[in-house]
């Protein structure tokens, strides 16, 4: 399946946004005796040039055999349009999804995101309980609380130097810190990723987006930590035992305070477990998934 046979759009309003298009790639390899399944809608990290394709685009057919799977470029990223950030970003993003689900037609799902994208899913969760099933979230931003590292962290600070001077060394520097194994840090994935961080609007957006995390009106409701107790979804916190943007002790105060979670940790991988570890990152969250029992409410 290649990128264009996946990708869709689909224009959604909100409150915050207005009207706005929204890009997706969907896959759907389902045997029929899995129809009952959920959905599963993936959400991407935030790095400069990231989209629901880079993050999860090689990963899309293995998780498409087993549930309708809808990869998903939040606001500001990928295909999707760019609008300024009202509020916190995952807030604003979270109710874009929602308004994707929406036009879709779709009523519940399973979320799964990596970064940013876990923080999107996790305050969709919160605000949204009805619409989701269970939750699986990659060294998620918001409820990431480092306890013991420094901030802001190693990768944070390479994201905050490629907003300052955006080159393609300053790039290969941030994703030199997502992974442990350097020769997946190619030239291709450097000058593909610099191309969608440069491509017009890209730069705006990553600006507008960061400025809802420093903002102190709009920063506080992006402390998805301080409501962890709140979510009652079974989750599944996974980690890179060698994390350098979101480190593994940040996964402490979530996996307390979640009254249903649990936490699988990858060793020897880095933030992009789903890239990293891929073929044991796709067997335990379909697994995962898969235990999940439909209850009419």
């Amino acid at each position: 399946m290649t990128k264009q046979e996946a990708q869709a759009f689909v224009r959604v309003r909100t409150e915050a946004a207005g009207e706005i298009d929204l890009a997706y790639y969907e896959a759907d390899g389902r045997a029929a005796e899995k129809s009952e399944r959920l959905p599963l809608v993936m959400l991407h990290g935030g790095g400069p040039g990231a989209s629901s394709w880079s993050n999860f685009g090689p990963a899309l057919p293995g998780f498409a055999e087993e549930f309708r799977t809808i990869l998903v470029d939040q606001p500001g990223f990928g295909a999707s349009d760019k609008p300024p950030v009202v509020g916190n970003y995952y807030r604003f993003a979270s109710d874009a999804v929602l308004a994707l689900l929406d036009e879709l037609g779709i009523e519940r799902v399973h979320l799964l995101g990596n970064s940013l994208g876990g923080g999107t899913a996790m305050r969709l969760a919160l605000s949204h309980p009805d619409r989701v099933g269970r939750l699986i979230m990659m060294g998620p931003g918001g409820l990431s609380l480092n306890l013991f590292h420094a901030d802001p962290t190693e990768g944070v600070q390479r994201l905050m130097d490629f907003g300052a001077n955006p080159s393609r060394e300053t790039l290969r520097a941030f994703i030199s810190t997502m992974v442990v194994d350097q020769s997946l840090v190619t030239d291709e994935l450097v000058e593909a990723r610099f191309a969608d961080a440069t491509a017009p609007g890209a730069q705006d957006a990553m600006r507008s987006m960061g400025m809802s995390f420093w903002n102190p009106e709009t920063a506080e409701d992006g402390m998805l930590w301080r409501e962890a107790h709140r979510l009652r979804k079974h989750t599944l916190l996974t980690w890179g035992r060698e994390d350098r943007v979101n480190p593994l002790d940040g996964a402490m105060a979530a996996l307390k305070l979640i009254p249903k979670a649990q936490l699988h940790v990858f060793p020897n991988c880095g933030h992009w477990a789903q890239i990293e570890a891929a073929e044991e990152f796709r067997e335990v969250a379909t697994a995962f998934l898969a235990r999940h029992v439909e209850r009419k409410r």
